[in-house]
């Protein structure tokens, strides 16, 4: 019970206590420089020293257990620390621990952070030049004041990483060293001591001047990678033929990318399309084989292998089997191209669905269309019923009656029974204007509706359904409102010539406002209904190149005008 949680607590004590095991770790560093390599004390300080950064490693955590090989490891470690140490592998050492802590400063994003690590490899790299480095050089005799220095000055920065108000780092997780950063710096500070070591050996000059000409060098060669990396001068620079290598890793990616939009233009259907793109995915060097699975079918391509790789999202799920095994660069790269593969896949699954929405749209629509024509000619039977009510003995006026509105409505019912067998994209048939304005006018007599003739030319041809519909939506909607609200005056107005104007107005209340807004855009609740077969002829004159519109709305004066010009009437069919 003690030891399992002493082993919980332990990770806890390190993550807590962290910075001054850190600086303790550097003050045994420090103390085994001085003393020298030479010294036995000094070997036991370097033992202890290791042990300490094994503590503070930020490569596995506390918790972890330790492989044999991990074993081996430090065991080599503290055998060369005991019996074979020398400056050489002091300068390894710093080197690689200047690297390690290198690449913590680049990852912290709190300023105090920054600061303690940054002060940790001011440290290092000053005891590797000055104090640890020039033991190497024969005949080279360090200052007084340098040693003293070295000694007394530097060891000022430990109380200075104590104090600093940095944050702790989180033991949750492992503590991250960026490996990019800490190679590069690692070999950035080997190239300066090797290079101050060219220097001094080549070219007799002293180790000062040496080290001076070593940093101007690497300097100039940062400087130079920089320009080139990302230049101001239009070249495109290193980092885009970078970034195109690794785009191109295996295949080039404008092509991949080019193939899909091609085939996206010639197949319309999803699982068609993702058949076909996955065997062109087959044809790629590095692939020898893949399956694939969507949510209503599935398929394979190619031979399958031991080097696999998945990409999956909600669509689609892909694996692919490679010849060769898959490096992190390859890796990465096939997720962008399974990426896009299900990019291109979802958009044909929206296509598609696009498609059953605009069909059971158009399917609704003339649905609509042909209930308000059926309720119409059922509000005109409604008419003839009462009428022959009233007329119990069969006067010879209702018999007039009768011979003018059945035949029209039977022709009318027709015409709904056609267009719900064969229902077409056009407007419909044609009638002549003239003739539809007496038809409409025989329709509504003895409505107490006021009928006004404008213009109308001979040839003038009306698009028959937009008409017939609209004056049947526009005069019913009339008549039931005048019903609701008591008496009031109903007025048609036509002309036809190069355009047509329909026009029905009623003296009843204005429309609200706020109905009035959203009237002939969608269905709106009113008192006789929701406005849909307003919105459908709307729609419908849109169609055929017309428009509805309320022109006038106040207590009163009501007006709704369809309005548009007519087509050359060798364009249209006559009936």
């Amino acid at each position: 019970m003690a030891t399992a949680t002493l082993s919980r607590s332990y990770p806890v004590l390190i993550t807590r206590y962290w910075r001054p095991l850190f600086v303790l770790m550097l003050v045994l560093l420090h103390l085994t420089a001085m003393r020298g390599v030479e010294d036995v004390w000094a070997r036991a300080l370097m033992l202890a020293h290791f042990g300490l950064f094994i503590l503070w490693q930020p490569f596995m955590r506390g918790e972890q257990s330790l492989t044999p090989v991990q074993l081996g490891a430090i065991a080599l470690v503290c055998v060369l620390a005991l019996f074979f140490w020398n400056w050489w592998l002091m300068l390894l050492w710093l080197c690689i621990l200047a690297g390690v802590v290198g690449g913590k400063v680049f990852l912290f994003q709190a300023r105090w952070q920054r600061y303690f690590y940054l002060s940790v490899l001011l440290y290092l790299v000053s005891l590797l030049l000055i104090w640890v480095f020039p033991q190497l050089l024969p005949g080279f005799t360090q200052p007084q004041d340098l040693r003293q220095f070295t000694q007394y000055g530097l060891p000022l920065l430990f109380p200075l990483m104590l104090f600093l108000p940095a944050e702790a780092e989180s033991g949750e997780s492992p503590q991250v060293v960026d490996f990019f950063y800490s190679a590069f710096l690692f070999m950035i500070i080997a190239l300066l001591v090797l290079g101050s070591f060219a220097f001094m050996t080549l070219g007799k000059v002293s180790y000062p001047f040496a080290l001076t000409y070593s940093l101007l060098l690497i300097a100039g060669i940062l400087l130079l990678l920089g320009l080139t990396w990302n230049p101001r001068a239009g070249f495109a620079g290193l980092a885009m033929l970078f970034s195109r290598y690794l785009l191109s890793v295996g295949l080039p990616f404008e092509q991949w990318l080019y193939f899909l939009a091609e085939l996206s233009q010639a197949e319309t259907q999803p699982e068609k399309f993702l058949r076909q793109a996955c065997a062109g995915l087959g044809k790629l060097p590095w692939v020898s084989g893949g399956a694939w699975r969507s949510s209503a079918y599935s398929g394979e391509f190619g031979q399958p292998s031991k080097n696999t790789v998945e990409y999956s999202d909600r669509e689609l799920r892909l694996r692919v089997y490679s010849r060769y095994s898959l490096s992190p660069a390859l890796t990465w790269h096939f997720h962008l191209l399974g990426q896009l593969l299900g990019e291109f896949y979802t958009a044909k699954l929206r296509e598609q669905k696009l498609q059953q929405q605009s069909y059971v749209q158009a399917v609704y629509e003339t649905g609509a269309r042909m209930t308000h024509d059926v309720k119409n000619l059922l509000q005109s039977l409604n008419v003839l019923c009462a009428a022959a009510e009233r007329e119990e003995g069969g006067s010879d006026e209702l018999q007039a009656l009768m011979r003018r509105q059945l035949p029209l409505i039977t022709q009318r019912l027709q015409q709904t029974l056609d267009k719900l067998r064969r229902p077409a994209s056009d407007s419909g048939s044609t009638i002549r204007a003239q003739d539809w304005w007496r038809g409409l006018q025989r329709s509504y007599a003895g409505q107490r509706i006021e009928f006004d003739e404008g213009g109308i030319g001979v040839e003038a041809m009306l698009p028959r359904e937009l008409f017939d519909s609209a004056a049947d939506n526009l005069i019913q909607n009339a008549l039931a409102k005048r019903r609701l609200h008591g008496d009031f005056a109903i007025k048609v107005s036509f002309a036809c010539g190069a355009a047509a104007r329909l026009e029905v107005c009623d003296g009843g209340h204005a429309v609200a406002a706020q109905t009035a807004n959203e009237l002939l855009r969608g269905p709106v609740p009113s008192e006789g209904g929701l406005g849909i077969g307003l919105y459908q002829v709307a729609r419908h004159a849109q169609a055929c190149g017309f428009s509805l519109e309320l022109t006038h709305n106040a207590d009163g004066e009501v007006s709704f005008m369809l309005s548009g010009p007519l087509k050359p009437a060798t364009e249209l069919p006559v009936v």
